[in-house]
């Protein structure tokens, strides 16, 4: 293809000193099956923008740092990000767990964050700096429930399962439960806890088959659900099974392949939205992947759009280039909170503390082919 010519405005490429925005996720650790789909989007989004003139011709350009799956690897990402990157924002962490200890130290210097797929309870309190572009988990995670019971109005008793060592997990877990229980008034016959490090989980399986449940609904993360998933089925399970949103990555399909046949997974994203902007990274991702994108590359796609769109509006009220970085820095953060937006995820705005107003949610299942080796999530209409 030939070189777009550098321009001004919002036609052809960006040209000048780049504006750096920080993506501080899981590259490595269990967490990178859905870290690495971050990376993509936001890889995305960095060639989507600059090649529309970045910020009012001036180019981004995305500083990575890897988080790892802990606490102390986010801290240390988003260190490095302020102060030797020096980027305006952060797009990061993968995980809640991560944020409540990483965000705090973002907020102290006054560097704006926003979540790409932080959705337990608390994160947009964290700090004046703290914002998400994921749903809180207490608004996306009942519709999973809720299109359960409509595919089988029989069901009674259900089995919840969570890992006890993630933060997500254990607040997602209790918007489930209270779900199952307050909202439609179902029984819960039993909740078993395990580790997202466990592979072997024969004792909550068995558990969760001695109550003889009619529906089981699964908190944890891609790989230790998986896990779970596929050893629940080898024991003779034949109901339906949700999983919340650490289950919500084709990355899981290696894992329990054939078995990982009918999870429904609520969704905070629609690869199927018929939005110009949607369209546009539908095509890019599935030119580099081949396949359709999943909601944790919509959200870092989409946690990137924020912070340009932010930094154009703000730039043609006062001139970014004339403000050094602490001062930017302090502006840009006002400038997303006031801001509205029309990303792949669908319009989204922000309350004054930082949580997401997001429109339109939906509810996929996941539908492996024969050979159990790929599958995809299909949209439940």
């Amino acid at each position: 293809a030939a070189e777009p010519t550098a321009a001004t405005g919002s036609t052809g490429a960006a040209s000048g000193d780049p504006i750096v925005i920080g993506i501080g996720v899981a590259q490595t650790s269990n967490v990178a099956l859905l870290g690495q789909e971050e990376v993509i989007g936001a890889q995305i989004a960095e060639e989507f923008f600059n090649s529309r003139g970045g910020v009012n011709g001036r180019p981004i350009k995305l500083a990575f740092q890897d988080t790892g799956g802990d606490e102390q690897g986010a801290i240390n990402a988003f260190n490095t990000l302020i102060n030797n990157d020096n980027v305006v924002g952060i797009v990061g962490p993968t995980l809640s767990q991560q944020a409540f200890s990483a965000d705090p130290i973002a907020d102290r210097a006054k560097v704006p964050v926003l979540g790409p797929s932080n959705t337990a309870k608390g994160i947009p309190q964290i700090g004046d700096y703290v914002a998400r572009v994921s749903a809180p988990v207490a608004v996306v995670a009942p519709n999973a429930v809720k299109v359960a019971l409509a595919q089988n109005p029989n069901i009674k008793k259900v089995a919840v399962l969570f890992a006890q060592n993630d933060a997500f997990s254990k607040s997602e877990t209790a918007t489930f439960q209270q779900t199952v229980t307050d909202t439609f008034k179902l029984e819960l016959a039993t909740v078993q806890t395990f580790q997202t490090t466990d592979t072997d989980f024969t004792t909550q399986a068995t558990n969760v088959l001695g109550v003889q449940p009619d529906l089981v609904i699964i908190s944890g993360l891609a790989s230790d659900g998986g896990n779970l998933v596929k050893q629940l089925r080898d024991l003779g399970y034949t109901g339906p099974i949700i999983g919340g949103n650490g289950l919500n990555t084709a990355n899981i399909f290696p894992v329990c392949q054939a078995q990982c046949d009918g999870i429904l997974i609520a969704q905070a994203y629609s690869y199927e939205a018929d939005t110009e902007i949607n369209k546009a990274f539908r095509d890019a991702y599935k030119g580099k992947q081949n396949k359709e994108p999943p909601q944790f590359s919509a959200q870092a796609f989409t946690g990137v759009q924020v912070f340009v769109d932010a930094l154009t509006a703000l730039d043609k009220s006062k001139k970014i280039a004339d403000m050094d970085l602490a001062t930017l820095r302090t502006e840009l953060n006002k400038q997303i909170l006031t801001g509205s937006y029309d990303p792949p995820l669908g319009k989204i705005s922000f309350t004054p503390e930082g949580e997401i107003r997001q429109e339109q949610f939906y509810v996929a299942q996941i539908k492996m082919d024969a050979d159990g080796k790929n599958g995809t999530f299909t949209f439940v209409k």
